[in-house]
């Protein structure tokens, strides 16, 4: 079993109310051998919700509280993405899953890049908040560039 981003098997939980349809991974959840999550909405997060980036460093330093998580407003949604991803490590260890595929870019789930917390669309070579989390944990991650059946 694996778990896959909510976004990526078509579901709108994303920030813009959208979705990142991913035909093969939906056809993993459909088959039975994958199950979907988004940690996101999991902490809390309402859907559409706004942009939101990490300000200070990457996923890893949010964890180490010399970084946050703030919307394109100001807002600081950090804790709600702790929480998020602290449930989305649970079902991992619920169902014993060890991969996850997960939406790159996002302040959450990217896993080779996130955007760089200047809301400018640049992006750095950085886990996101959950994937921090779930590496650190012994869980290998994907995103959908990278997996493979």
């Amino acid at each position: 079993m694996i778990l896959i981003s909510s976004c990526l098997i078509g579901e709108e939980v994303r920030y813009d109310g959208k979705h990142q349809l991913n035909p093969l991974l939906k056809s993993l959840v459909d088959e039975g051998k994958a199950m979907a999550a988004c940690p996101e909405v999991m902490g809390g997060l309402l859907i559409p919700r706004e942009p939101a980036e990490i300000i200070g460093g990457n996923g890893e330093d949010v964890w180490n509280g010399t970084a946050r998580v703030v919307t394109i407003s100001g807002r600081d949604v950090t804790q709600a993405y702790q929480s998020g991803a602290k449930r989305f490590l649970e079902i991992c260890h619920n169902h014993y899953i060890t991969t996850v595929v997960l939406k790159e870019n996002s302040p959450s789930c990217g896993s080779a890049a996130i955007y760089d917390g200047s809301f400018t669309g640049s992006k750095i070579n950085a886990p996101g908040v959950t994937t921090a989390l779930l590496t650190a944990n012994g869980i290998t991650v994907h995103n959908e560039y990278t997996f493979s059946v």
